[in-house]
């Protein structure tokens, strides 16, 4: 199984990579002396991928490392490159390949901290792989600084250095950085695809692959997360019952307390796992001595992954809160349709009695308004207002109509 499998709706940006994966080989082939330099190449030195969320940006630019990386046997024959099963492949896939370095935003920006080493490792050759690849899961959150930085190494990159970005869309990232890109833009995948995913690498019977994948509205990791996560089914149902609570100002707030809850617990399950690996990891490296005792100097280090780790939380439980949101604005985008009579497909059948009781209760211009809090509450979370304040005020919004 190829690297592009993984590539759900995604077979045009597939082919595209492809071709210039191949051309990539004809470029080390010719600093080589194996072969004369190639007239017109699709590669280049700097990527842009850009999609909506659940799109797989991530997926499709770590494939693509993977496919700079192969080192199968079959290339020589022709084979396309990213075989999937060689060790350039896999320990490019699984994040372990020497020459290929991630940079993901540990809080809510990549700070200039997090990218130094990094900027100075693109400046070196490969160490044994074909390319240097630098893949920022996260451009959208670099900082001023951090973007800076990115900035230089992309504008005289070393000549077996290829940088990755990925972020929503162009606007997300700095003129100067994105002029120096080729840009690439994903698709939302149709829900059949993701659908046919589910059923293809995670065994999930079709008719559950079909409503996760329509309740999900493509969105590749959260439908393959609903459709093998018990826990994640129970959330989206406590979210989708919600606007059933809204009646009084008591329930606003409970329900306010309730969802700002989960996000943490969810956080904290998450983080726990990597947590302690990580802690483990740096005493052993830095000769913690036997009983846990460490050496001297080096509390600042560990005070370093400390704060590192709370950034992560934060985040993690951000994002979890924007799973609910997400589920929520497909909740009313139904009611809506339901209300204007909309042929359009409806997300959240599952939950259809619920949906008829909210749009006959209420009319089009307080459900556009509802949508409305709903945004308002994730401007508020991005600006850094405490969840809780502004899920509150959400769903007294919501009350109100």
């Amino acid at each position: 199984m190829s690297v592009w499998d993984d590539l759900v709706g995604q077979e045009k940006a597939a082919e595209q990579l492809a071709a210039a994966a191949r051309d990539a080989d004809a470029q080390v082939a010719a600093a080589s002396g194996e072969a004369p330099p190639p007239e017109a190449s699709k590669m280049t030195h700097a990527w842009l991928f850009t999609g909506p969320p659940g799109a797989g940006v991530a997926q499709t630019a770590r494939a693509f490392a993977a496919a700079l990386q192969c080192v199968s046997p079959d290339r020589a024959l022709g084979g396309v490159p990213g075989c999937g099963f060689c060790d350039g492949c896999h320990t490019s896939l699984v994040g372990t390949h020497a020459d290929v370095s991630t940079v993901a935003a540990v809080g809510t920006q990549i700070l200039a901290d997090d990218m130094r080493d990094t900027v100075r490792k693109s400046f070196t050759s490969p160490a044994n792989g074909r390319w240097q690849v630098i893949l920022v899961e996260d451009g959208e959150r670099l900082n001023e600084k951090s973007a800076n930085a990115v900035l230089k190494a992309v504008e005289e990159p070393a000549p077996r250095t290829v940088w990755l970005l990925c972020a929503p869309s162009v606007e997300d990232v700095l003129p100067t950085i994105r002029s120096r890109c080729r840009h690439l833009n994903l698709r939302t995948p149709s829900v059949a695809a993701v659908a046919d995913m589910l059923v293809r690498r995670e065994g999930v019977e079709p008719d559950v692959a079909a409503a996760t994948a329509r309740a999900t509205q493509g969105h590749v990791d959260r439908a393959r997360r609903l459709a093998t996560d018990p826990a994640a089914r129970e959330r989206r149902s406590a979210v989708l019952k919600l606007p059933l609570r809204l009646d009084e100002i008591g329930g606003c707030l409970r329900a306010a307390q309730e969802l700002v809850d989960a996000a943490a617990d969810d956080a904290k399950a998450l983080a726990e796992e990597m947590d302690v690996k990580e802690t483990e990891e740096l005493k052993a490296a830095l000769g913690a001595a036997q009983g846990g005792r460490m050496p001297r100097g080096t509390a600042g280090v560990m005070k370093d992954l400390e704060d590192k780790q709370k950034r992560r939380r934060t985040r993690t439980q951000r994002d979890s809160l924007d799973v609910a949101l997400t589920d929520l604005t497909a909740f009313y985008r139904d009611v809506l349709a339901l209300q204007v009579g909309s042929r359009v497909a409806i997300a959240n059948a599952d939950v259809g009695d619920t949906l008829e009781r909210v749009a006959r209760g209420s009319s089009p211009e307080s459900t556009l308004r509802r949508i409305e809090a709903i945004g308002a509450c994730r401007d508020a979370l991005d600006r850094n207002v405490a969840p809780l304040l502004a899920v509150e005020a959400m769903t007294m919004s919501l009350r109100a109509g």
